[in-house]
């Protein structure tokens, strides 16, 4: 029985492994499980793991752009909702359904990588599942692969030399260097402590107003909470006014008063309107409407919108981390009655929403705004949770180049 990775491993010169200490009896609390031995091992002797130049083990552990808590609730929910592509006889539950899949890695190629929980009560007999995002014509591999192998056992699959027997499939690169060495991308990780439990945020009468009885800012406000200190920038809005040539609606004011500059529910992004250095909203604009152009210009049928400032042109005023643009249509003189429009990036124009910012901020946290392109809450997520604000300061912006 194959023990440590040492047995077909070699820690790569310029990063070699560098273990982080786990309280374990903490992560399987918080996990409601117990975990593999020899991943424990893993850990331990290792640390986060760039396993082969192209397969990163993920560990309990935390830096400023990772925490093993958060990227494990991630890829959970993308796999409860990749699954649903299956026949529903096909479809493994997920973590922590009883018997789900629990990550511990993905790769390079964007697989993920989980232990099939169900084949027994004992950790050490899980076998590894993986999620296979693209195919190799002839391979066998499936989108989700089962692999009658513990975590150690497919790490040595993965290293097999070139006259051992493919079967089950390897990874897509084909066998990899046995190398491991400590992920770039983590350098700094330290332990991660497993979060507190928390009480609901809103009490049961307020879900209700928020989430279905409350309108306008007020119950915006309730279901996305505002920041203490909003950052609009050091100008005014008559500044602003007097650069783009217009007044901007009185909802967009109100909305941008309450929360600033930042993104809602990870996705959509507000610019800073009021900032006078870069990167500043009017470069925005105009960033997004020579591109705009550009492409109305080979693909008119695809692009139909006129562009600001002709009568009725779209004002661009938001942007999805998609590439997705939220806007006016610069109808007529009073700009509280310009219509919202929404440009997006990989679907073909749709007409002019039929609400005005709150409503439609409010109907899209509720997960009750669809349209193509438009990022919602999952139908198993607590659309209170997706319907969350973080906000920027300059320190944010500064680093930003002109018109981002």
């Amino acid at each position: 029985m194959l023990d440590d990775l040492a047995d077909f491993t070699a820690p790569d010169a310029r990063r070699p492994p560098v273990p982080v200490p786990v309280d374990w009896a903490a992560v399987e609390e918080w996990l409601g499980t117990r975990l593999p031995a020899d991943y424990k091992r893993l850990a331990d002797r290792h640390g986060p793991l760039d396993f082969g130049q192209y397969l990163w083990i993920h560990v309990p552990c935390a830096d400023e752009r990772f925490d093993y808590g958060t990227w494990l609730a991630r890829t959970h929910r993308d796999a409860r909702i990749s699954l649903r592509d299956l026949p529903r006889e096909e479809r493994f539950a997920v973590h922590p359904e009883p018997g789900g899949l629990l990550a511990w890695g993905c790769s390079r190629g964007t697989d993920d990588l989980f232990w099939d929980t169900s084949v027994s009560d004992d950790p050490d007999a899980w076998t590894v599942v993986v999620r296979h995002t693209d195919g190799v014509p002839g391979s066998g591999l499936l989108p989700w692969h089962r692999y009658d192998l513990t975590l150690t056992a497919y790490l040595r699959h993965t290293v097999r030399d070139t006259w051992e027997l493919p079967s089950p499939p390897g990874p897509l690169p084909g066998p990899l260097p046995g190398t491991v060495a400590r992920t770039a991308f983590l350098p700094g990780a330290g332990p991660w402590t497993p979060p507190a439990p928390v009480e609901p945020r809103l009490t049961a009468a307020d879900r209700v107003r928020a989430l279905e009885t409350g309108t306008g800012l007020d119950a915006l406000r309730l279901l996305t909470p505002p920041p203490a200190r909003p950052h609009l920038g050091d100008g005014t809005w008559d500044q602003l006014a007097e650069r783009l040539g217009v007044r901007l609606p009185g909802e967009y004011t109100q909305v941008m008063e309450a929360y600033g500059c930042g993104t809602w529910s990870g996705w959509l992004r507000f610019p800073a309107p009021l900032r006078t250095r870069a990167p500043r909203f009017t470069a925005y604009v105009d960033e997004v409407l020579e591109a705009y152009e550009s492409l109305r210009g080979g693909y008119a049928e695809l692009y139909p919108l006129a562009t600001f400032p002709a009568q009725g042109g779209f004002l661009p005023f938001a942007d999805s981390i998609d590439g997705d643009h939220l806007g006016w249509l610069t109808e007529g003189e009073d700009p509280d009655a310009w219509p919202l429009v929404f440009w997006p990036r990989h679907a073909d124009q749709g007409p002019p929403l039929e609400r005005g910012l709150i409503d439609t901020l409010l109907a899209w946290q509720r997960g009750r705004l669809g349209g193509p392109g438009l990022c919602r809450p999952d139908e198993e997520d607590d659309p209170v949770e997706f319907a969350r604000f973080d906000p920027w300061d300059d320190d944010a912006l500064d680093g930003a180049p002109d018109g981002g």
